[in-house]
């Protein structure tokens, strides 16, 4: 990536963003144009060629920033401070919550991107993914309070419960093509409900 659209102002920085996050979220790697991005974003082809090297480094520095931006957002609301799981899964909701009204095209693109299959950029989303994942994994470890479980509960699987329910929930709704963000958060909402009567000690 050119260093020279870190020079750009921050509006157009952000037009181009939000431009390769909705045609990419709308289309598989392989199928978003270029051209429609740079045409979204108010700029020619070329010119988006001269910040970014060709449609894979574009790509994958929003990937990366995505996940930067998730990053900060979960410190900005002190999810790996708190012992209480689920105290951290409701504030780790509102986070991202905020960055899909951000960025309302985000969430799809996401999700998207970790079920590529475009071997040009899979394995280095895959790779980057699982990095993230695991660490944010260890720091939840570290801080909880375990006690407040019921006793026996298998805390790995309590987690893949939760996770893939999320994942599944998150994939349903983007092959709806209904990422309603008020929604997601109220059906989030309940969903913590749930596991909270699940797993957690009356």
């Amino acid at each position: 990536m050119n260093d020279k659209f870190f020079s750009l102002p921050e509006d157009k920085q952000q037009a181009i963003l939000k431009a390769g996050y909705r045609i990419f979220s709308q289309n598989s790697y392989k199928h978003s144009p270029v051209s429609e991005i740079a045409k979204e974003a108010g700029i020619s082809k070329s010119l988006l060629f001269y910040y970014f090297k060709n449609k894979k480094d574009l790509y994958l520095y929003l990937w990366d920033y995505c996940l930067q931006l998730t990053i900060q957002y979960l410190e900005k609301y002190e999810c790996y401070k708190q012992k209480d799981l689920f105290e951290s899964m409701e504030r780790g909701m509102k986070a991202k919550m905020e960055i899909m009204r951000l960025y309302p095209d985000i969430g799809k693109f996401v999700i998207r991107a970790f079920y590529e299959k475009e071997e040009e950029i899979c394995k280095e989303i895959q790779a980057s993914y699982h990095t993230y994942f695991n660490l944010k994994k260890d720091q939840q470890r570290l801080n909880f309070d375990f006690s407040q479980f019921k006793e026996g509960i298998d805390i790995e699987m309590m987690y893949k419960d939760m996770f893939y329910a999320s994942e599944g929930y998150l994939w349903e709704m983007v092959q709806r093509n209904e990422v309603d963000v008020n929604q997601m958060e109220k059906d989030f909402k309940k969903l913590i409900c749930f596991w909270k009567s699940i797993y957690l000690r009356k």
